[in-house]
């Protein structure tokens, strides 16, 4: 378009319906983002829909840390006790992976490992290699003369 008509209001209408085309879209991007914003609490709470992974408990009792706790921080409590151990050279037995393995490994295999294994089925739900048993016993430690 050249300069005169410009000025004289020709093809002002083109220009005009061009910047609404884009105001549109740029109005339908916007509400589409606040709908998203008010449907993420509705999306959140469906995520109990979702299958967990099965965790059988062969020695029911009451775990050092409550279930949701110990979903969440275990690596960071097994972490600690690796350092306060490796590095300090204090042992406890509250937090320690051989009182883990001691208390989940199955009745049936003696190990936390494997297909339904304790350790091994959360971690397989949640695609995280597990590296503790390349040095550490995925299975208890038995007395002489004991069965698993």
């Amino acid at each position: 378009m050249t300069e005169m008509a410009l000025r004289c209001g020709i093809g002002s209408k083109e220009r005009e319906v061009k910047r609404n085309g884009i105001g549109v879209w740029a109005g339908g991007i916007a509400r589409a983002i606040c709908l998203l914003a008010l449907l993420l609490p509705v999306l959140a709470f469906a995520s109990d829909r979702v299958r967990r992974p099965v965790i059988e408990i062969d020695k029911p009792g009451r775990c050092v840390e409550d279930t949701a706790t110990m979903r969440r921080e275990h690596p960071d409590m097994l972490r600690h006790q690796r350092d306060l151990t490796m590095r300090e050279g204090i042992r406890t037995r509250a937090h320690s992976l051989k009182e883990c393995v001691d208390c989940h490994a199955s009745t049936k295999t003696g190990s936390v490992l494997g297909e339904k294994g304790f350790c091994q089925s959360c971690h397989d739900y949640a695609s995280v290699r597990i590296d503790c048993f390349g040095c550490h016993a995925s299975k208890p430690k038995l007395a002489s003369g004991a069965k698993p």
